[in-house]
């Protein structure tokens, strides 16, 4: 509880003081403004293993993910969904270059074509104390991942009997 005392100085403009008050009063109350997420170690759980092409850094990688905000309230830890490309256009990264944040650069490394995987991910790993649209600063995220394919863009193009182009 924050315990204010006010003293008047006479000589001092009603503004001025109003800032000053408002500036201890800030300072002497303290409490999280990020909502329910909290500080979570990372994380990295198959949910379902993947039996496809390995995800490995410098490779181009297409998944389907859904992020919500990590909630230690609820019983799956899931909050506020903030980003989703489920049903949606899938996202296409390359892999351990700084395409995406620290958490997905790591967490997704190992992780094979089919497979679901959950990540938790620490403000250290995420957006620390930058504020990213919906999501608060140092806010821990959760994410479910489908990796849907692995490309590697420096293989010689193939031509497949159906026609289509792929690089293996």
């Amino acid at each position: 509880m924050c315990h204010i005392r006010f003293v008047i100085l006479p000589r001092l403009p009603r503004l001025l003081f109003s800032a000053v008050l408002c500036v201890f009063a800030a300072g002497a109350c303290t409490h999280d403004t990020t909502g329910p997420s909290s500080s979570q170690p990372f994380s990295v759980v198959d949910l379902t293993p993947g039996t496809g092409d390995v995800a490995a850094n410098n490779l181009n990688l297409t998944v389907d993910y859904t992020g919500w905000l990590f909630d230690p309230s609820k019983a799956d830890n899931k909050g506020l969904v903030f980003d989703s490309t489920v049903g949606q256009t899938p996202f296409t990264f390359t892999l351990g270059v700084g395409d995406v944040i620290k958490g997905w650069d790591t967490g997704l490394v190992g992780m094979k074509v089919g497979g679901v995987r959950r990540l938790v991910i620490p403000p250290s790993l995420a957006y620390g104390s930058v504020r990213q649209n919906s999501i608060p600063p140092y806010s821990t995220l959760l994410f479910e991942i489908t990796l849907e394919a692995v490309v590697n863009p420096n293989a010689p193009a193939t031509t497949s009997r159906s026609g289509r182009t792929s690089h293996q």
